[in-house]
Formats: C-alpha cells, structure tokens, sequence
C-alpha cells in the first residue's frame, strides 16, 4: 500500500509561495492501476515525484509499503558525462543488481546499439528517453510510476512499451499522471482529477473522464 496522507507542496516564488496542491489523500493498493488526470501545469508531474520520493511534501507524508519506481523514461538523474553502460551499471548498484545481467536487455530495449557505450551528452532527448525506460524495465518495482510515457519514441517503441508494463507485469501497481484522458480510460481501474490545486477521486474511470472534461479550464 501506498498512502499521501494530507499532502500539501508549494514552491516560494519571487511573489510569494505558489501552492501547487493542497490536502492530496490517495491510497494505492497492490496491483491497482490510478490514472491521475490533469491539464498541463496542474502539478501531474510533482505529485508523481513526491510519491516516487524525488521531491518532499510542504506538508503532509507518504508512506511507502511497496517499492517504487521514479518516473519511467525519467532522465533527470543520469549523469551526463557517464556513458550510458556506465549509468546503467551505477543505477543497478544502487538497487543491488548485477548490471551485467542487464545489459544485454537494456541494449536491446532501448535500441541505442553501439551508443549505450557513448556518453549521454551525445545522446538526443529521444534517446535518453528509451534508455530511461530500458533501465527501469531492468529493475523489478512493486509500483510504477508513469508520467506521459506514450509520448516516448516512435508507434512501434510505445507498443514495445506497453508490453512491458501492461502484459509482462500486469501484476504491478501502476500510477499513470496524463493530460490524455483516452490513456488513462484504457488503462486504469480508478482515477482523479488534479484541478485547481486539489485531487478528486473517482472509482469510476469514466465519471473521472467526464469530470475532467468539464473542468480542465479550471486551472
């Protein structure tokens, strides 16, 4: 189980704090899919980042009964300097995996080829995109957290996508923070609506799409 008890985040800004969200409550039992749904700048991508622990709440707290994943395709945390083996080799340490059982798998997953050996710097978006998704698939999570991962790569990586996570671990826990309603009607089995600066839940993805749609101007 996963649970934001009374989550609150605001960044100070040179006008005063900005408050981001306020008095977020949500559970995520093993195995449920939650669609978070939210125009862009909603604050999707922050509450997927706290509940990953890659950001503090202002206020409130998350406990954590399940391992996490960070954001798939997420990037932010390679070093750039490092090829993109030596990344993989450093991530799989952290979580206490032998990254030469990986490697091969990350390299095709991720259809770098030879460049998995290059630094990152030389990498475009789109590839640090698929390496970031290629080495999440490399270690085993409780939990995923997806953040518009469909806009990764080419029709044919984002079916290789969904196998990964819809098929091969359907098992899992999933949070999937979109601003595409369609996603998220297809894939979840519950899902909110983040809008001005609060979180409503639904246990009816499709009440959830309608109230989406007749208040995704709110923001």
């Amino acid at each position: 189980m996963i649970i934001l008890d009374d989550v609150w985040k605001s960044y100070p800004t040179r006008h005063g704090r900005h408050q981001v969200f306020s008095e977020v409550n949500l559970q995520i039992a093993k195995g449920e899919k939650v669609g978070i749904l939210g125009r862009n700048g909603a604050g999707k991508s922050t509450l997927v980042r706290i509940i990953g622990g890659a950001e503090q709440p202002t206020r409130g707290k998350v406990i954590r009964n399940m391992t996490v994943s960070w954001p798939l395709a997420f990037s932010g945390a390679f070093q750039y300097s490092l090829t993109g083996y030596d990344n993989l080799r450093f991530i799989c340490r952290v979580y206490g995996v032998d990254p030469e059982e990986k490697v091969d798998a990350v390299q095709s997953f991720s259809e770098l080829g030879k460049f998995l050996w290059e630094p990152l710097r030389t990498y475009s978006s789109g590839m640090r995109a698929r390496l970031g998704f290629a080495v999440s698939m490399a270690i085993e999570f409780d939990c995923f957290l997806i953040d518009e991962v469909t806009a990764v790569g080419d029709a044919r990586f984002r079916d290789r996508c969904y196998e990964e996570l819809n098929v091969k671990r359907a098992d899992r826990a999933m949070i999937m923070v979109s601003h595409n309603a369609g996603y998220v009607r297809e894939n979840c089995t519950k899902a909110g609506v983040l809008t001005g600066g609060r979180l409503t839940m639904f246990d009816d993805v499709d009440e959830a799409y309608e109230f989406y749609m007749a208040h995704a101007g709110d923001d």
